[in-house]
């Protein structure tokens, strides 16, 4: 009886020890290495749709420490065109995700449905097929917009219906989040993000 009482116990134990091993795996991975993500909007279309879940790469660039601005080194660069995950400027509980068009120190003005960067208009296939809106404070008709130091300027891909940095400015460097790379979900939309 008392061996049936100890064998009991022990198998208590190694589940429990599992499960807190599992447990803190899972959420090391999300912290530093992978999240998932739902896109709640159609700010994207047509690159994401609402409903799709994507995983974002936090390794890329390097994860963020939490509670802190540091980041651990990343095996990447940002590139133009990237479609990152940040969180957004007015409300820093929140998660947007918004295409990479401007680095700090670029001026961005956006004229006839075209993105110019420091004069040059964007040849990044992923940019240049798209019709950008002049709307909000920093996109108006002929404004040029220069991103300021620590910030990148982010549009979404549906122009019409973004909330992106022609309305709110700039996404400060310690609110990037990573790279989205792959949507996972649903099924039918399986694919790398480009």
């Amino acid at each position: 009886m008392m061996n049936n009482f100890f064998r009991k116990g022990s198998a208590v134990r190694e589940w429990t020890e599992s499960i807190v091993i599992a447990f803190l795996l899972a959420m090391i991975i999300r912290t530093f290495v992978v999240q998932a993500f739902k896109i709640p909007t159609g700010s994207m279309r047509t690159t994401l749709l609402e409903g799709d879940r994507v995983l974002v790469n936090k390794m890329k660039y390097g994860p963020q420490i939490p509670g802190t601005r540091w980041r651990l080194p990343g095996y990447g660069k940002l590139q133009r065109g990237d479609i990152i995950v940040f969180k957004y400027p007015e409300d820093p509980q929140r998660d947007f995700i918004k295409r990479l068009i401007a680095f700090p120190g670029e001026t961005v003005v956006i004229r006839d449905g075209a993105i110019y960067v420091d004069g040059a208009k964007i040849q990044d296939r992923k940019i240049l097929n798209r019709y950008y809106y002049n709307r909000g404070d920093y996109g108006a008709k002929g404004q040029a917009v220069k991103v300021p130091d620590g910030f990148y300027f982010v549009l979404g891909d549906n122009s019409a219906s973004s909330m992106d940095s022609r309305f709110w400015g700039f996404v400060p460097e310690h609110y990037l989040v990573g790279k989205a790379e792959i949507i996972y979900w649903p099924l039918n939309r399986i694919r790398a993000v480009q």
